[in-house]
């Protein structure tokens, strides 16, 4: 096919294919809506890490998960709730 034929690709084709690539190289997309407490958090973690969302989802998910095998869960919810976060 030459360059005359191809047919520009819409913005909603073009995120498309972005998500079926991330699905293809086994990354999982995840949505929700945050607390204005952690807002505040992800505002401050952001700005000291420059690191984009999924960077800061993924590493987010790790030490939770961490935290959870550690058995610290409930001392970092109680970390938090003292500290209104």
């Amino acid at each position: 096919m030459n360059s005359d034929n191809k047919r520009a690709l819409s913005n909603a084709e073009k995120q498309q294919r972005y998500r079926q690539r991330q699905q293809a190289s086994g990354k999982k997309e995840l949505r929700g809506y945050l607390t204005p407490e952690a807002l505040s958090c992800y505002q401050e973690i952001q700005e000291k890490t420059q690191w984009n969302d999924s960077t800061l989802l993924s590493n987010a998910i790790r030490l939770m998960y961490a935290a959870h095998k550690c058995g610290q869960i409930g001392i970092l919810n109680s970390w938090l709730t003292e500290h209104k976060r």
